[in-house]
Formats: C-alpha cells, sequence, structure tokens
C-alpha cells in the first residue's frame, strides 16, 4: 500500500457522505457503519487497548509492524463506532510512517468537525492520537 491509498480512502469517505442532504442521513450513515465493524473479542477489550479521552468506550487493537500496520477496534456507541469504521478504513492496513504522515483530513470535509458534539470531536482526536501514538512506537521498534 501507498500514501495514494490513504488519499483515495478519504476521498471514498469524502464522496460517500455528499450522497446525503442532511445530517440525518450523514448520522445513519455512521451508524450502519459502525454496525458492520467485526465484533471484537472480550479478550481484546481490555485497559491497555483502551483510549483515553473519549466519553464513550473505545478499544483500538493494533497488530503488525511498521511496514503495515493492521487495526480493529469498537465502541460502545453507535456514533462513535462508525467514527472507529472511517478512522479504519484510513489508516488499517497501511506503514507506520504513511499513517504518521496523514491527517484525517475527510473529518472537516465532510463536516463532522462542526456537527459533533465537543466530546465527540475530543474522542475522535484522541483516537487519532492513538492510532498515530501506535505507529511512532512501531517506527520506534523497527
Amino acid at each position: 500500500m501507498n500514501a495514494t491509498d490513504i488519499g483515495n480512502a478519504q476521498q471514498e469517505i469524502i464522496e460517500e457522505f455528499a450522497f446525503f442532504d442532511d445530517w440525518t442521513g450523514r448520522y445513519q450513515y455512521l451508524i450502519d457503519l459502525g454496525r458492520k465493524l467485526p465484533p471484537l473479542p472480550p479478550a481484546d477489550m481490555t485497559d491497555a487497548n483502551k483510549v483515553d479521552g473519549c466519553q464513550s468506550q473505545v478499544w483500538i487493537v493494533v497488530s503488525g509492524d511498521a511496514g503495515r500496520l493492521e487495526l480493529r477496534a469498537t465502541s460502545d456507541s453507535a456514533i462513535v463506532s462508525g467514527l472507529v469504521a472511517l478512522l479504519l478504513r484510513v489508516y488499517s492496513g497501511h506503514s507506520a510512517r504513511e499513517i504518521l504522515d496523514t491527517d484525517p483530513g475527510f473529518i472537516n470535509a465532510i463536516g463532522l468537525g462542526k456537527h459533533l458534539s465537543p466530546t465527540r470531536s475530543n474522542g475522535l482526536a484522541s483516537m487519532v492520537k492513538t492510532i498515530k501514538a501506535h505507529a511512532e512506537h512501531a517506527l520506534a521498534q523497527s
């Protein structure tokens, strides 16, 4: 995979959200995306995998190495699960360097920055920060 793939994933998300005329449809789409996330085994729902700074509970599990990181995640909130699904689409399967070099521009491009509550926005920022911290750690190990 290369950085273009990350850009393509973000562009696809932007195009998908453009189909909706209002935020009711966009929120429903987010909830639907979250419902499609594969379940995380209870053994992975540990404090070590829990994201700090989220009002909802969010767990992100990262495997692989600096060359390719695989991410799995879940949340106890329907909308937050949808946000998690978007982040996984953008970042999972990429190298640590690509993850670190890519800001989630789709968030503002689809208007999420303006339409999320402050606590959800903080949680989303915490999820991105957690993913990037895992990427930094993987690079340091390589």
